[in-house]
């Protein structure tokens, strides 16, 4: 039997890096050299490599992420069973996010990267890719929408999370776990999303303009006024616990709600759901709600984040914006 046609967009990061004269790494490897560094992928598929970008990941901006879009759909379009996109880990699981909202294949498109650059011992981009390209490759990943894959671990793209700034084992899917292992060269897809979301339309490669602020211990709110001088097209306020804000911040996003500005609270803990109707005082997750603020549920401040840009530039009213974070935070 012929093998499956797998692309593999790089884009940088770790997975992508070598060491200068001080020791210090930045990436410089392109596609090819990382196919060519894990001689095994030849038994698994055919590969197409290309290079997209070769940045470290907090200097990928939405253009990266759109070429990368349009790379994979080309790719799909010209026979590829799905493709594998190498990324930086630290913004990994938002890239992952943003292209799960616009992914409108049903073959799957996988994000990988790396933890130890490629001159550290134990380096683990070159097994990061092949589970992968193994993940790829498989009947069962398809109709997923993004997967991420790290440590043998598949995850959906919507869950998923960075942990831990140096473990190996950093992206976990905090509260539901994985849906798949990769052992033997082989997916082991355990579980499958109840449904998969309709894909958006894709916005313009433009910057994203909504602040994310966190809301700490005894927060004031005197930093919104700031903020607003920025006159951004919402706000997404990480609240502690369950949806929970202090009184004058509260008192704050209420009139910035009343002003016609969409104002998202998520839960800052990382893992969770924000709630609807549980606590009552001033600041609660019900009393924010009753002032006109919207819920994130399970999604994280810098996932609902994502979504509301998507949405605002694809022209979405409040009301519609409300029922899209209800449906995906569900």
């Amino acid at each position: 039997m012929s093998q499956p046609v797998i692309a593999i967009g790089a884009l940088g990061g770790t997975i992508a890096m070598s060491a200068e004269g001080t020791g210090a790494v930045k990436p410089e490897l392109g596609a090819d050299d990382l196919v060519a560094a894990v001689p095994a992928l030849a038994g698994i598929a055919t590969i197409r490599a290309t290079t997209i970008a070769n940045v470290a990941s907090p200097a990928i901006v939405p253009g990266n992420i759109i070429d990368a879009l349009s790379f994979a759909r080309k790719a799909v379009d010209d026979g590829a069973a799905g493709v594998v996109l190498t990324h930086g880990t630290d913004t990994l699981e938002e890239s992952a996010f943003l292209l799960d909202l616009l992914w409108d294949r049903e073959e799957p498109l996988v994000l990988t990267g790396a933890m130890r650059s490629p001159n550290l011992p134990g380096a683990d981009g070159p097994a990061n890719l092949l589970a992968a390209i193994v993940t790829a490759a498989s009947e069962d990943a398809r109709g997923m929408g993004v997967l991420v894959v790290l440590d043998d671990t598949v995850h959906l793209a919507r869950l998923v999370s960075k942990t831990h700034s140096t473990g190996v084992w950093t992206f976990q899917s905090s509260g539901w776990g994985p849906v798949g292992r990769v052992a033997e060269r082989r997916l082991r897809m355990m579980l499958r999303p109840v449904r998969r979301f309709s894909p958006l339309p894709a916005p313009d490669a433009e910057p994203i303009r909504i602040p994310l602020i966190e809301s700490p211990f005894a927060d004031e709110g005197d930093w919104i006024p700031a903020i607003m001088t920025m006159a951004p097209p919402a706000l997404v306020v990480a609240a502690s616990g369950v949806g929970h804000l202090s009184e004058p911040v509260a008192d704050r996003c209420e009139k910035l709600v009343a002003d016609g500005l969409p104002v998202v609270m998520a839960s800052r803990t990382g893992s969770g759901t924000t709630l609807e109707r549980s606590y009552g005082y001033p600041g609660s997750e019900q009393d924010l709600i009753r002032r006109g603020v919207i819920p994130a549920g399970f999604l994280t401040a810098r996932k609902v984040r994502l979504l509301l840009h998507v949405l605002l530039r694809s022209g979405a009213t409040i009301d519609a914006i409300r029922a899209e974070v209800a449906d995906r935070g569900f």
